[in-house]
């Protein structure tokens, strides 16, 4: 089998080591050329485009930032959808609005293809043992067919419905982790103003009845060491930004949502955005809070 890889950052490099690793056939694109040559080095083939790159793939990988950028992988210049691609099977990663996927869905099936949707809960450690967790939109049989790959790369395959439901729930999950990465802030910046030192605020947080396995792993970079960089702030306001245009489509007030797009925005606009989400509590201590001082 012969995979197709688009989309060669932090998760789409690991996706492509770990497939490789469990003795797949992958090339790779991205629209980087440095890292197209970077990776080239390293014995990854490179395609000359999307097109070429589906072309020679059974089964083609997608793992972008957002959604503009994933339609015109698909029906840009040398798209996917500018070659022939009849029988292939396209197995969409990104974290994109349900809308994208039902907007795409009939110019692939009117080409030949198929089409799912598969992004997923984890980041690269999770890539790396195979652990991630994907959260499918699309036909059973196609969810059947791209088994064999996605089974290398998860512990659990969860089949949401039809396709935009994986997107769906991708959305909601980063949502709550937004909204929890909020509150988790406003709760230090509180403690902080009142004297209480960052370590004895972590320590009790731990404890907390809303403490989280994503808080713990994160102490180490609230404190202020080195993260390896997993999802950075910018990606997490796009996510939150997607998941507030699908809540006005479908007409879901989302007042949390909104604050924390706020916030968000703000990090990013102060020159945090390339940071681990886990410098948004620094961010809200040193940066908004002094205004108030």
């Amino acid at each position: 089998m012969k995979i197709g890889l688009v989309g060669l950052g932090r998760m789409g490099t690991a996706m492509s080591q770990r497939l490789r690793e469990q003795g797949f056939d992958v090339a790779g694109w991205d629209a980087s050329g440095e890292r197209n040559n970077a990776l080239a080095d390293g014995g990854l083939p490179i395609g000359s485009n999307p097109a070429a790159l589906a072309a020679g793939a059974d089964i083609i990988i997608s793992i972008i930032t957002e959604d503009h950028g994933v339609r015109r992988i698909f029906n840009g210049p040398g798209g996917f959808l500018t070659t022939n691609v009849k029988g292939k099977l396209f197995v969409e990663m990104s974290t994109l609005q349900p809308m994208t996927a039902r907007a795409l869905l009939p110019d692939v099936e009117r080409a030949g293809a198929r089409l799912i949707e598969s992004p997923v809960l984890g980041t690269i450690p999770q890539v790396r043992d195979g652990k991630l967790v994907a959260l499918v939109g699309g036909r059973d049989e196609d969810l059947d067919r791209a088994r064999p790959v996605l089974e290398k790369l998860t512990r659990r395959i969860v089949h949401m419905g039809p396709n935009g439901s994986g997107y769906a729930m991708k959305l909601a999950v980063n949502l709550g982790l937004g909204a929890y990465i909020q509150a988790l802030s406003e709760s230090l910046a509180l403690g902080s103003k009142e004297g209480l030192t960052l370590d004895q605020m972590l320590d009790v947080l731990q404890e907390a009845p809303y403490a989280s396995g994503w808080m713990k792993s994160k102490i180490g970079v609230m404190k202020g060491e080195k993260p390896e960089m997993t999802l950075d702030i910018r990606t997490l306001r796009k996510d939150i930004m997607s998941a507030v245009a699908t809540g006005a489509l479908r007409g879901v007030p989302m007042p949390l949502t909104a604050a924390t797009l706020t916030s968000l925005s703000a990090a990013v606009a102060n020159g945090y955005g390339a940071g681990d989400l886990a410098e948004i509590p620094r961010f809200l201590r040193e940066a908004m809070l002094q205004n108030f001082d």
